[in-house]
Formats: C-alpha cells, structure tokens, sequence
C-alpha cells in the first residue's frame, strides 16, 4: 500500500520558526521545505543579541516559502494541526514581531520574554526600522 502522508514539522531556522514538510534525513541534518511561517526572524547581530550598536545589524528575512534548507535534527518536531498559507502565516508573524518590537521600543514589554537590559528599546527601535524595510520587499509597500 502506497499511502502519500504528508509529513507536516516544525523546524528553527535562523531565528525563525516554520511548518515544513520533511523531505530527506542525513543525520545529523534533516532537509525541509518551507510551508508556512510560525516566527519570524529576530532583526539585528545573532552573536550580540538585543544590541543595536554592532557593526553590522542583519536585516533577516524570513525563509521563502518552498525555500529548502538543512536543519539539525534536534530543532526538528512533529507538528499536527492546521496549516496556513504561507502568506497568511509571513503576515502573521511579521505583524506579531513589529507589535513585540514596539512594546518593547516603548517600554510596556513583557520582561518574562525579553531580559532588562538598557540596549534593548535601541535594540528594538533599529529593528523596526529593520522591519519596516522589509515590509516593503514582502507586500511592496508600507500597509501599517
């Protein structure tokens, strides 16, 4: 019996979260396909988290969907449920970002999420900068 089950995970990827569709194993590596879009990337250094005065801060994209990339089995998990467009899903996680990055900018953030740190409203200001850039290369143009 030939059954075509599609098998539905959930992966971490630079900063980001996906649902993908497990495609190949060569342990200790587990190639995906990118479906939908869970979280999206933190903006800025990944060796100097919640800095903005670094040398470089990364602008991250989330992963395209079909995007196949190598992931570390161990950041590989079962998912069961719904699966959203991946469009819906980009949005979803873009417009969940931005809000956290503006409490945080603010001050009104949840600390159990982000650490008490004096860098941290810079850290996020540039990162809805960051953010705002990227709206602009998902949706082609500023909708918020």
């Amino acid at each position: 019996m030939n059954e075509s089950v599609e098998r539905y995970v959930t992966v971490e990827h630079r900063s980001g979260a996906y649902i993908a569709k497990q495609l190949e194993s060569s342990p200790p590596r587990v190639l995906v396909e990118i479906i939908a879009v869970l979280q999206h990337p933190l903006q800025g250094d990944l060796h100097n988290r919640y800095k903005a005065d670094v040398t470089l801060f990364h602008e991250r994209k989330a992963a395209a969907q079909r995007e196949k990339v190598w992931v570390p089995a161990a950041s590989v998990q079962p998912y069961e449920g719904d699966v959203p467009s991946y469009d819906e899903s980009l949005r979803s996680a873009w417009e969940e970002l931005m809000a956290s990055m503006h409490s945080v900018a603010d001050g009104s953030y949840d600390r159990a999420r982000y650490p008490a740190r004096p860098e941290l409203q810079a850290w996020a200001v540039k990162s809805i900068e960051q953010l705002r850039s990227l709206e602009k290369d998902y949706w082609g143009s500023s909708s918020s």
